[in-house]
């Protein structure tokens, strides 16, 4: 009797893999282009010497047909077992830049803040649901490890040392989430079976601009939910 236990199991593992889907999707955006912005970093020279180059804000990636990177795309109310990953989210500070830009983690998920320049930064988040935090990290200060208590929807988080900084983060207590590429693109596996809303938000819409998509998965495969934001043109 014993040795049909290994046997179940794989049977149970089988079904589950049958009834999760994929969630596949492009973002694009539909209006005038805004401008670019530099970023001047002259105040302190440290964060100057690390780029040879112009370095523009990425609070609008966009690529050249009109597809948007940096978008946050996740499922509304999703019934999950909360079991928190036991990987651990980076969040960098390079070249005076918060790398990446735009990141979903789960609650009491470990986030890792690095600083990897040899300046002073300090971190300081914005959030509602969670606890804010807002600390220091000296040049001699490379990590620090915090996590989140609640799911919260995207808030950001800043530099006060250079406020040109900024980063965007959503909590939430199921793994279903993911951020476009720079051809906005995304991707959200094993989906179980159920009808979901799909959202997503950019932070230059703001969170009274997300869209929402109605989806079912049936079965195993691939389904697509695209969208498109779109700046409305001012009344003359």
């Amino acid at each position: 009797m014993k040795k049909r236990y290994p046997m179940m199991t794989s049977i149970v593992i089988l079904i589950s893999s049958v009834i999760a889907g994929t969630i596949t999707g492009q973002i694009n955006y539909q209006g005038k282009l805004p401008k670019k912005k530099s970023i001047k970093m002259e105040a302190d020279p440290i964060c100057g010497s690390y780029h040879e180059d112009d370095i523009f804000r990425e609070s609008f990636i966009v690529d050249e047909n009109n597809n948007l990177g940096n978008v946050m795309v996740w499922l509304e109310r999703v019934n999950y077992d909360n079991s928190i990953p036991k990987d651990t989210i980076v969040l960098d500070q390079v070249g005076c830049m918060y790398k990446p830009h735009v990141m979903g983690i789960m609650k009491g998920q470990a986030l890792l803040i690095k600083n990897s320049d040899p300046t002073l930064h300090n971190i300081h988040s914005y959030s509602n649901n969670n606890h804010s935090f807002n600390f220091a990290m000296p040049k001699v200060v490379k990590e620090k490890i915090i996590s989140f208590d609640q799911p919260e929807d995207p808030f950001y988080i800043k530099c006060d040392v250079h406020p040109w900084m900024k980063s965007w983060i959503a909590v939430f207590d199921h793994p279903f989430f993911a951020v476009t590429d720079k051809h906005g693109n995304y991707s959200i596996e094993n989906v179980p079976k159920g009808e979901y809303t799909v959202l997503a938000f950019q932070e230059k819409f703001k969170m009274a601009g997300i869209l929402k998509n109605q989806i079912s998965i049936s079965e195993s495969g691939s389904i697509e939910s695209d969208f498109t934001f779109i700046r409305k043109q001012k009344k003359k």
